[in-house]
């Protein structure tokens, strides 16, 4: 058997224009409450990075605020934040002030943004030093994908720009070394180490191809409602899943996580031996993270391609926690011309 030709190989974000995302809000503003939200959209800048901005030109605290993604720094991005200990005229007055950070729309709002409070992003990503043929192949290899949905793995991103960021948790999970004194660091590292063990149970279920197919015991997320229920009835569950209606999950790992099947559970478990943790240790832990579930397929929305000279268009829309990178990376070999070190997404680095 001859093995599959490789992957052609394109240049992304080659500019900040190359990688454009637009966050897709969970819930409209009501008008009123304490929280100022902006709409912002932002150049080359991390998501963090505006916070502060913002937070400095208004003289509030910038643990005050509040975003539902994290967002690249090398991209166009359009997202929401919280603001608190403002007003929308002197949010308003921040208009035109700054090259990199366009100040889109305000209003208020009662509770603060918090991660995940999205519905999704659009994606609008060019592909550049690609041939006409590499290009069309491309095209349909993602035109495919749109159908049948991708494995919904945690990119790079994911894992900090050192790509150590699970390591450094797992240390300290382990009780090998103190955890950060700072907080949110803590659940930052601890939410890598959730990406891995999921990361880990989906290559094994890619594997074998039931990545998308349920199993006995699996536990199965509706389409687009979320809501999980247990895989008793294979066969019907299996038609539903070949219709986009469901789809398997995998293990978000924490105290609180669901819990599956016992033999899809015991598969699930060996992640976590094969770093030597227990369901012990996450108890001890359980405020980093008290776990949750992720499906194991992602679908892509509002796809389309344009041909463009040296390359491809790519339009995709994705629900939260999806990785427009690993859609992108099963059909073609990004290369970055320069480091995205600073990159904290793909448009959606908050957790499932």
């Amino acid at each position: 058997m001859s093995e599959p030709a490789p992957r052609p190989r394109a240049t992304f974000k080659r500019s900040p224009d190359d990688f454009v995302v637009e966050e897709i809000d969970a819930y409209p503003t009501s008008g009123e409450g304490e929280h100022v939200y902006v709409r912002i959209k932002k150049r080359a800048l991390t998501t963090d990075a505006a916070i502060e901005r913002l937070a400095r030109a208004l003289g509030i605290d910038p643990r005050g605020c509040g975003a539902a993604g994290m967002k690249d720094r090398d991209a166009v991005a359009t997202q929401r934040l919280s603001l608190h200990g403002t007003s929308e005229e002197a949010v308003r007055a921040l208009e035109g002030r700054f090259a990199d950070l366009e100040i889109l729309e305000v209003g208020r709002h009662g509770n603060k943004l918090r991660p995940g409070h999205l519905r999704g992003n659009r994606f609008t990503v060019r592909l550049c030093d690609l041939g006409d043929d590499d290009a069309a192949r491309v095209a349909a290899t993602l035109a495919e994908l749109a159908k049948t949905g991708f494995p919904n793995a945690f990119g790079p991103q994911r894992f900090g720009r050192d790509g150590d960021n699970a390591e450094r948790a797992l240390a300290f999970v382990r009780d090998e070394t103190p955890p950060p004194r700072d907080p949110r660091l803590r659940r930052l590292l601890f939410s890598a180490l959730q990406a891995r063990w999921f990361n880990r149970v989906l290559e094994a279920r890619v594997r074998e191809g039931t990545f998308a197919t349920p199993l006995l015991g699996d536990l199965l997320q509706k389409h687009p409602s979320g809501a999980l229920f247990s895989c008793e009835d294979v066969e019907t569950d299996r038609a539903r899943a070949a219709a986009f209606e469901v789809s398997p999950t995998g293990p978000m790992f924490g105290a609180k996580m669901a819990r599956p099947g016992l033999e899809i559970l015991a598969r699930e478990l060996a992640a976590l031996a094969e770093d030597r943790v227990t369901e012990a240790d996450l108890e001890r832990h359980r405020a980093l993270g008290e776990g949750t579930r992720r499906t194991l397929r992602v679908p892509m929305d509002d796809f389309g391609t344009d041909h463009v000279a040296g390359g491809l268009v790519v339009r995709m829309t994705l629900p939260r926690g999806a990785y427009a990178t690993t859609a992108l990376g099963l059909a073609v070999d990004l290369v970055q011309p320069r480091a995205g070190a600073g990159a904290t997404g793909q448009g959606s680095a908050e957790p499932p």
